[in-house]
């Protein structure tokens, strides 16, 4: 079965570069906590601006587990394998950027769900999807479910990196590599079709320029982006507020 690239209004900066606002959930937690799903990313960059609240977020890496504290002015970049879970303290809200847009839109992002759930496909599917033409009280309770199911994989992984150190990591990547592995042929469809064009774009711009021709600046543009309709989607981490764009006319 052959996808098309996903089409997105905005425009993009080289590395296909998206934006979106998150105000992190004040649910509270099994573990007695307020907050998000804990998952990591196969191939994207994450980076927080927090613009508001306070909060923390929780972080395993290969450099073992961390918690760093979140104000607003806080900067924080995950690269891919990074597990992290947003902690709300107090009406936390962050700009979100990722890079290689339409990767994570398309599943590149892995929640830490139990082991079992992790290691089949379907039973894994089943635990991350929520009801699209539910009512918001349904899709609610459902983000709230998919958020305790990955706490309860993310406990089991503390423990076991005190039981077996990196190994357990090792695990977790395996299990995450052949759950996106299906995906990576519509994955090279949407980055050749992002990312890598964006990047040849400035390749062809940067040649122009060292043969003294500057035609490509006559299209410049301006391009006013508006916030997508209520209600806002419900995230792995919060509500999230994306934007749509169209271009304005030249004054």
């Amino acid at each position: 079965m052959t996808h098309s690239p996903v089409q997105r209004a905005l425009p993009r900066f080289p590395g296909g570069t998206s934006l979106s606002h998150l105000c992190v959930y004040d649910w509270e937690t099994p573990d007695g906590l307020h907050g998000g799903s804990p998952h990591l990313h196969t191939v994207s960059t994450e980076a927080y601006v927090v613009t508001a609240g306070r909060g923390e977020v929780h972080t395993i890496s290969a450099e073992g587990p961390a918690r760093d504290e979140l104000a607003a002015g806080s900067l924080l970049w995950f690269t891919p394998g990074t597990i992290h879970r947003l902690i709300n303290h107090d009406q936390l809200e962050m700009q979100v950027v990722m890079s290689n847009a339409g990767l994570p839109e398309a599943g590149d992002a892995v929640l830490t769900f139990p082991a079992e759930v992790l290691a089949d496909p379907e039973k894994y599917q089943a635990a991350a999807t929520l009801p699209l033409d539910a009512d918001e009280p349904a899709r609610a309770k459902a983000a709230r479910a998919r958020r305790d199911l990955a706490i309860a994989g993310y406990e089991e992984l503390l423990e076991a990196m005190t039981e077996h150190g990196p190994q357990a990591l090792e695990r977790l990547y395996a299990a995450a590599g052949h759950l996106v592995r299906p995906k990576v042929g519509q994955w090279k469809q949407i980055w050749e079709a992002t990312v890598l064009a964006e990047a040849e774009r400035t390749r062809a711009q940067l040649d122009a320029l060292d043969q003294g021709d500057a035609t490509h600046l006559s299209q410049a543009q301006v391009v006013r982006a508006e916030p997508r309709p209520d209600p806002r989607l419900y995230g792995m981490c919060g509500r999230l507020q994306t934007w749509t764009g169209h271009e304005a006319p030249f004054e």
